[in-house]
């Protein structure tokens, strides 16, 4: 079957593998539509991040190169021994959540903590940039009749924004700032308003992102080339109740920080490429907070609920979609050129 697969920085070539086989406890899924994520992205640029190079990943038992894409959904087209939850021709939704089930965070239900944390198509694994995927049969989720396939494969990455609003202190009427306005940031928007913040910052170079901040709901959309965004958030709020960082670029930490409030939030989602550093005065004199988000856990099924309230659309967030052989010139080389894209969806191959 045709698959994408890392090999190495800017190195993803599309290539034939053997289909894979359902084990025992395991599914297998006809593909529908895959997203290409931010961390996608990050592997392609400046990876290995959690892409598993010299070493099988412990949970995975895999390494490069890997079939990537962890944002997808399908059909599922066969069952392995013991499968009863699901039956073939279900539509589902895969949580690619690699965890042990044994650390003290595993234990304590925060598998997303888990002390050899992986996903399915970054560190391993049948992932989503293919034909067929199999994957434990925990990580399939059935989605609601209404909703499309399309909006199946957003289910993951709205997890991720749903997550981190849900981490955070935001009360209904609390003010908040995204900084970036990509897919994620987009979805923290949307999440914050499910969550009830009065007023929603947005702040975001690309102009076309902008638009579609204030298409989803946020309060004003700041173009940080050309006006001071911290200034601008603070005349508006007086500091917001809490900061989402969504941009991993290292000198928007500071600002996230900045745009609080006294006992204010700053939220990091992002991943990192890179060091990041701030003045710890800002924080301490403020008596600030500074909180990381990984993903999610036990949210898919809220997600889903949400979507079918209109929510997490995906005619507002998808931008382009693709074959599977254009995936990096049309996919990942579009998104580094075309800040005006938002999400981008492969369609699996026959």
């Amino acid at each position: 079957m045709k698959t994408a697969r890392w090999h190495g920085v800017k190195d993803i070539r599309v290539e034939d593998i053997p289909e894979p086989k359902p084990g025992k406890g395991e599914v297998k899924i006809k593909v529908a539509w895959a997203g290409i994520c931010g961390s996608d992205l990050h592997e392609y640029l400046a990876g290995p991040i959690f892409v598993p190079v010299d070493e099988d990943h412990p949970l995975s038992h895999d390494k490069a190169p890997i079939t990537m894409g962890h944002e997808y959904c399908g059909t599922v087209s066969e069952l392995g021994e013991g499968v009863t939850d699901v039956a073939v021709g279900d539509r589902v939704a895969i949580e690619p959540i690699f965890a042990c089930g044994t650390c003290p965070a595993c234990l304590e239900g925060k598998y997303n903590l888990c002390d050899t944390l992986g996903f399915v198509g970054l560190s391993g694994g049948h992932g989503g940039f293919a034909a067929y995927s199999v994957v434990p049969a925990r990580m399939v989720h059935k989605m609601p009749d209404q909703l499309s396939m399309e909006q199946g494969a957003l289910v993951e990455p709205a997890a991720v924004a749903l997550h981190a609003v849900r981490l955070s202190r935001i009360k209904a009427g609390d003010t908040a700032a995204v900084f970036g306005a990509g897919p994620i940031g987009l979805l923290v928007v949307e999440s914050l308003r499910v969550a009830g913040a009065s007023e929603i910052h947005v702040v975001e170079p690309s102009e076309v992102r902008r638009r579609k901040a204030l298409d989803l709901g946020a309060t004003s959309a700041i173009d940080p080339t050309t006006q001071d965004a911290v200034a601008a958030i603070r005349a508006a709020t007086g500091g917001v109740h809490v900061a989402f960082e969504v941009t991993g670029v290292p000198q928007v930490l500071p600002n996230c920080i900045d745009a609080t409030r006294h006992e204010g939030q700053v939220l990091v989602v992002s991943i990192w490429e890179s060091e990041a550093s701030f003045q710890p005065n800002s924080v301490v004199l403020k008596e600030r907070q500074l909180q990381g988000t990984i993903a999610y856990r036990n949210v898919y099924p809220a997600v889903m609920a949400l979507m079918t309230q209109g929510y997490f659309s995906a005619d507002q967030m998808v931008t382009k979609r693709i074959p599977l052989d254009k995936i990096v010139a049309e996919g990942f080389e579009a998104l580094v050129a075309e800040k005006s894209q938002v999400k981008i969806l492969v369609e699996a191959p026959d």
